[in-house]
């Protein structure tokens, strides 16, 4: 599932893969809703008029109603208080009808997003940042994990194989949102896991002996063929816009027409982004299932 074969590597298809996963969560729902009544609930809330966000709000209110969930979007003026927030979330806390809540980053600058996201009750924290899920992620526990880290796993296990155990893994970057999760995730797949970033002094050298090379910096083109080790899985997380000949396009962290060596990696666009929504989807049933005393799978 999810691949095409080229010359050279295999390219992953996230988009592909991603929709075969809300095809799958539409089932589930419509199931869920005969025996239930009920249907789960997402919250969207977006501060400002951020044009990329306002993309991402919309979009994630599309799929959700596509995928059978109730969707709420909650668009606020960009001038909205910390308390006008913070109340908001409060609401949205006790709402029976609401079992995911997301607030969409990054926020007006005076507002203290971190203040925010622990505002969240954790077993409605769909997007998995609040201290209380990355405690139980980091501690084995059952969590809500960050939706890109995975659907990064996803991925990978659909090309791997279910058993990951001793696959040498190296995490690019160390953002509480990707590359901490991601380490935690592939720790509990029995990985060895090594995470490099900015002060690491043999980035290129690391890389080369990773099974699995998950990259996650924001950029483009930092992960040169050479660093690739011949037959790995390459992860590209990074979505960089950028201008060439006064043309806009999008390209990611890895350098992807060096790695022909590979044995398969992501496309960007068309890789690991498509899964980050329908990861989101898919904890906001876990959420509804733990939330109602129901098997999450």
């Amino acid at each position: 599932m999810g691949m095409d074969r080229i010359s050279g590597p295999a390219i992953i298809d996230g988009k592909q893969f991603a929709a075969g996963l809300l095809e799958q969560l539409k089932g589930r729902i419509e199931d869920l809703k005969e025996r239930t009544g009920n249907i789960p609930g997402l919250a969207v809330v977006l501060v400002g008029e951020d044009p990329a966000s306002a993309v991402y709000v919309s979009s994630k209110h599309r799929q959700s109603i596509a995928a059978g969930m109730r969707s709420f979007v909650h668009r606020l003026p960009a001038e909205t208080t910390q308390e006008e927030l913070m109340a908001l979330i409060d609401r949205l806390n006790v709402d029976p009808e609401v079992h995911g809540i997301l607030v969409q980053l990054p926020l007006p600058k005076h507002l203290d997003a971190n203040a925010v996201i622990q505002e969240i009750n954790p077993e409605k924290d769909v997007d998995g940042f609040h201290i209380s899920n990355a405690g139980r992620l980091a501690t084995g526990q059952d969590a809500l994990v960050p939706c890109t880290p995975l659907g990064c796993l996803m991925l990978i296990k659909d090309r791997l194989g279910s058993d990951l155990s001793g696959k040498n893994a190296v995490v690019v970057g160390k953002s509480n949102i990707v590359g901490k999760p991601m380490a935690q995730l592939l720790l509990q797949e029995n990985c060895t896991v090594t995470i490099a970033h900015s002060r690491t002094r043999n980035t290129p050298e690391l890389c080369r002996t990773a099974d699995i090379l998950v990259v996650a910096v924001g950029r483009p083109g930092l992960v040169r063929g050479d660093w690739i080790k011949p037959g790995a899985v390459v992860i590209d997380v990074g979505i960089n816009r950028i201008q060439e000949e006064g043309k806009s396009r999008i390209t990611g962290d890895v350098a992807f027409e060096e790695a022909a060596h590979a044995g398969a990696i992501t496309p960007v666009p068309g890789g690991v982004g498509p899964m980050t929504i329908a990861c989101l989807l898919s904890n906001t049933l876990t959420a509804f299932c733990r939330q109602n005393g129901l098997r999450a799978n």
